[in-house]
């Protein structure tokens, strides 16, 4: 019967239902039950591929290979391999077993139900990893396993070892080819389990190699004069650092001139990162292979050792560093007129805060006096700034003013959740950045000096319409797609700037956006309105920035660069990089949640930013986490989709809409899954 299907399938080119299978081949009752088990062993060993209820020959389909990334929402995605076409999405009952992480193939259509890309897995090529990481459970006294990575949510049978003993609900890692518990994690709202479980589940470095420590060790604290010699020495300038309160590694400073032209001079010097860490070393082996570091609340996993990271590259106040400085020439309408790079030797005399430093631009007394001698050269990097900014808003550069969630603890507990906002001392250090960022890349593009390229493509045609249909019901135009540029999103973005739907609006133009990546070739930064555009100014903590450190200085000394490795470190920098965000994001919201779970019965206030089949979308204000209220919540009505953007009540007619406001109540939440759900909060007998 094997012979006879695969013979069928290759000649029927659009594949055969069940139905029309058994009537090819002629089959009785009891027969179509072993060809049931005949098509599922096929599937199985990749012979036989299903797509919308019809069976095909693997070669008549079409087949992507890329790996898998599990969503906690019961759905995941495929990243086409060599970053070749959009996300493929998977829903869950077609995952065929796959786990975060994992090379499959996949059976693509290219529009699924919302215009996207859509398929299922039909096999896994190669497993992420064999250590996953989950929740214990049992059942009649029989012990399981639910992988966090298994969108399915399906309980695997687990081998006990003698010596573990864990109570259902603990988070574990168990051996993934033999079923077999490894090692018991602890409860998850024990605490250090949930960074535990991420860290296991994104495969994140915790430690190095003995190789890398024993080279980072090696070091001098030191710099002897050789070391000096060929370095332009800026030791005597008022050179600053201004980071956030809690940061360790200060890998840029800045300094500022007026010259006598009445041009701005600044002065943007890094961390000289190539300097110790040489291409081949087991320290550039570890840092590559981690791509970024990681940040959590309460721990981060740096790409380099702290010997390099803390120390010795940190460009830490009242101390001599090696650096690499970019030296800008401005003049009054922010026009960068000439440009130097230089290796450097520099001494901080600060080390500033953000909130320092904004506390000077705000005149407040106590702070002024106690860095008068800086107040000067601060505000005059204010006016530049933002000159730089102006520039680069009529460029129509995006600027998305999103809140971010700010974990206050007590204790060590969390006692409150603030929103984290950026002030205009953080807008000063992003816009000298920026601008240093763009004369390294714009420099190696002129000189044809092969480097990783940070690109941010422009969105999807189907995105930018979907977008435009969604502004115009707030009352805001935008041009036709093929017509559409940045600055006519920058300019709608301005137009709800204070306003209610400013939150909504944002998120809903920030969702329409591709990601940015490296990449070996140059396609432009959308977001920023660059031309050209490169990560230089992070080295400590972003591999790619230091391979473009030692780009600029082969370029530099008129030397060739190998271009060979490009693709293939622009594709692992940029999949390091999101799982790092993910990873982040992840326990962030983790840890949201379950500060919520405290909460429940309690009011909040949201906004709809998603209707679904499951009920409205709804975000909590101040909280950065959405739950679900239920169709069944809305109250006495029969409720359909007039569009995109409303449910009407067909009885009552009571609508909502996207972006609409709602007062709610926490009914549940589940921290583990990251779920929530809410009611609408009831004013009165019989109505909401």
């Amino acid at each position: 019967m094997d012979d006879q299907i695969l013979a069928l399938l290759q000649r029927k080119k659009e594949g055969l239902s069940f139905r029309m299978l058994a009537m090819e081949l002629h089959l009785s009752g009891r027969e179509k039950q072993i060809l049931k088990k005949r098509l599922k062993r096929l599937e199985g060993l990749g012979l036989v591929v299903s797509l919308k209820r019809r069976y095909l020959f693997p070669a008549r389909a079409k087949l992507v290979r890329g790996k898998f990334i599990a969503s906690l929402r019961g759905y995941g995605f495929v990243s086409p391999e060599a970053g070749l076409g959009e996300d493929i999405f998977i829903p869950g009952r077609y995952s065929g077993g796959a786990l975060n992480g994992d090379l499959v193939d996949v059976l693509c259509q290219e529009k699924g139900k919302k215009g996207k890309p859509e398929g299922r897995v039909v096999k896994v090529a190669r497993r992420a990893k064999q250590r996953i990481v989950g929740f214990y459970r049992e059942r009649f006294g029989q012990p399981f396993f639910l992988p966090i990575d298994s969108p399915t949510k399906e309980e695997i049978p687990l081998t006990l070892e003698k010596n573990l003993s864990p109570r259902p609900g603990m988070a574990v890692a168990v051996d993934r080819s033999k079923g077999r518990l490894i090692e018991v994690l602890g409860m998850p709202d024990e605490p250090g389990v949930d960074t535990r479980v991420v860290i296991e589940r994104y495969g994140l470095a915790s430690s190095f190699s003995e190789e890398a420590l024993g080279e980072a060790e090696s070091f001098s604290s030191e710099i002897s004069s050789e070391d000096k010699k060929a370095r332009k020495d800026y030791r005597r300038w008022l050179t600053v650092t201004i980071d956030g309160q809690n940061a360790q590694d200060f890998d840029d400073a800045v300094s500022i001139k007026k010259l006598a032209s009445g041009r701005f001079l600044l002065g943007v010097h890094i961390a000289d990162v190539s300097h110790y860490v040489r291409p081949g070393s087991s320290l550039d082996a570890e840092a590559f292979a981690r791509g970024t570091s990681v940040y959590f609340p309460d721990l981060t996993l740096p790409m380099l050792p702290e010997r390099l990271s803390n120390e010795l590259c940190s460009l830490r106040p009242r101390e001599e560093r090696l650096a690499f400085s970019v030296l800008m020439e401005i003049d009054e309408k922010g026009e960068t007129r000439r440009v130097e790079f230089h290796p450097s030797l520099i001494q901080t005399v600060e080390r500033m805060t953000y909130d320092s430093v904004y506390r000077i631009f705000e005149e407040d007394r106590e702070e002024r006096h106690r860095f008068s001698r800086l107040v000067p050269d601060l505000l005059l990097m204010r006016e530049l700034s933002r000159l730089l900014r102006k520039k680069r808003e009529m460029k129509g550069s995006l600027d998305f003013d999103l809140l971010e969630p700010e974990l206050v603890y007590k204790e060590g507990s969390i006692h409150s959740i603030l929103p984290f906002e950026r002030n205009e001392a953080h807008q000063l250090i992003e816009e000298f950045m920026v601008a240093a960022n763009e004369a390294v890349a714009s420099f190696l593009h002129q000189q044809r000096v092969p480097f990783l390229y940070r690109v941010h493509p422009p969105p999807a045609l189907p995105d930018l319409e979907s977008l435009r249909e969604m502004l115009a019901y707030f009352g805001l135009s935008l041009p036709l797609p093929k017509r559409m540029s940045s600055k006519d999103l920058q300019q709608a973005l301005n137009k709800v700037k204070g306003k209610p739907e400013e939150k909504f609006v944002s998120l809903q133009v920030l969702k329409s956006m591709r990601l940015a990546v490296y990449s070996d070739e140059n396609q432009g930064h959308y977001g920023l309105a660059k031309e050209f555009y490169a990560h230089f100014t992070s080295p400590i903590r972003r591999y790619p920035d230091l391979a473009v450190h030692r780009a600029l200085k082969r370029a530099l000394k008129k030397k060739s660069v190998d271009a060979s490795a490009l693709p293939a470190a622009a594709l692992h920098c940029s999949q390091q990089e999101r799982k790092a965000d993910e990873a982040e994001k992840e326990l962030m919201e983790w840890r949201i949640y379950r500060f919520l779970k405290g909460k429940l019965g309690e009011e909040f206030e949201g906004i709809i930013v998603d209707i679904t089949r499951a009920g409205l979308v709804v975000e909590l204000d101040n909280y950065f986490v959405d739950g679900i209220v239920p169709y069944a919540d809305l109250g006495g009505d029969y409720y359909f989709k007039k569009s995109d953007k409303t449910l009407v009540g067909r009885r009552l007619g009571r609508r909502f809409e996207l972006g609409q406001r709602l007062r709610v109540v926490l009914v549940s939440v589940d921290p583990i899954l990251r779920r929530m759900g809410l009611t609408l909060k009831q004013e009165g007998k019989g109505e909401f």
